[in-house]
């Protein structure tokens, strides 16, 4: 059931090594490492991990350190960060982690770099930044490729980073998608939901694009939520624990751990967490197969993606796995 369109598209997963009510912040980790392997089994082409810190609801705050986690769990996907937050290190420092990467585990390592700065105040003065630093994203990115070529003003050359070739992917949130055509990268725009901002985005990347030693030509990441189940309801459902811990982050101030969707479902919200909650179930490529392939043919058409990067996550680890599969299906029917 596969279409034209879709087979001819990657597909890529994101794990933010979600945390769960109840569960230690260490089976998140160890559930991602396992959620790689499935997704190399499956035919996804990448796996990737992000960076968030102080966060109650997330326990990957060290994207170099957990990829290469999974890189050593698995033997050919591709292995990256969605991503490291670029304003929040010393450039130098990210070319030599990835350098140690790409040495480790030649030709499967992903640079995935964002602009964002830490999620609070008490963050950004704990990693010793402001949200004035996103505003030097640019300069950082060409610091930090400069490591990688070897042509810094300092002087000092990065090891093992220097004259390796570790792909770097910009994540476009905002002016991040001027950057990355500027800077000839491949971009990650998201999210699926903001469709006529996401496209707005994809045109200026794409008429602007500069080639680069790294891309010859532009290349497009769309990156959101994909739920794939047996009926529209359980698709669905795998939606609700993600959909309350955003409206509940927007009431209290804190990203909280993923309940389940029975506790979720049956909970008293006021009006202002319902509009939340409600307006968070909505917009994503969720439903059966034949549902989801619909939707899948026509964002891609739309957007003329090369790329998709399915960035759920739920409570029940069971469904997500098999939703998953279910989409693997569609991709790579004869798997």
């Amino acid at each position: 059931m596969s279409s034209t369109v879709i087979s001819r598209t990657r597909f890529s997963v994101l794990d933010r090594s979600r945390t769960r009510e109840g569960h230690p912040p260490a089976e998140a980790l160890r559930d991602t490492v396992a959620l790689a392997r499935e997704a190399e089994a499956l035919g996804y082409h990448r796996f990737w991990v992000s960076e968030h810190h102080g966060v109650p609801g997330v326990a990957g705050s060290a994207p170099t350190v957990l990829a290469a986690a999974v890189a050593a769990a698995t033997r050919t996907i591709r292995v990256g960060t969605g991503g490291v937050m670029l304003p929040n290190h010393r450039p130098l420092v990210v070319a030599e982690q990835f350098g140690v990467l790409e040495s480790l585990f030649p030709g499967r390592v992903d640079m995935g770099l964002g602009r964002s700065v830490g999620f609070t105040d008490g963050v950004r003065r704990a990693l010793g930044r402001d949200k004035g630093d996103a505003e030097d994203f640019a300069a950082q990115l060409g610091e930090l490729l400069d490591w990688f070529t070897g042509s810094s003003p300092t002087g000092v050359h990065a090891r093992p980073a220097e004259g390796l070739t570790v792909p770097p992917f910009v994540l476009a949130m905002g002016e991040g998608a001027r950057i990355a055509a500027h800077a000839g990268l491949p971009m990650v725009i998201g999210d699926l939901r903001a469709r006529e901002k996401m496209l707005r985005g994809i045109d200026q990347y794409r008429s602007l694009f500069r080639p680069s030693r790294w891309a010859s030509e532009p290349y497009v990441v769309i990156s959101g939520t994909v739920a794939v189940a047996g009926t529209e309801a359980e698709a669905r459902r795998l939606l609700v624990p993600e959909a309350w811990a955003m409206a509940y982050s927007r009431t209290h101030g804190t990203f909280p751990p993923l309940a389940p969707a029975e506790a979720v479902e049956a909970r008293a919200m006021t009006a202002r967490e319902r509009d939340l909650y409600v307006s968070g179930l909505a917009g994503h490529i969720a439903g059966t197969a034949d549902q989801v392939a619909h939707e899948l043919e026509s964002v891609l058409k739309e957007t003329g993606a090369e790329e998709v990067l399915v960035t759920t996550s739920t409570y029940d680890r069971t469904a997500l796995l098999d939703s998953h599969r279910r989409l693997a299906a569609l991709f790579a029917p004869a798997r």
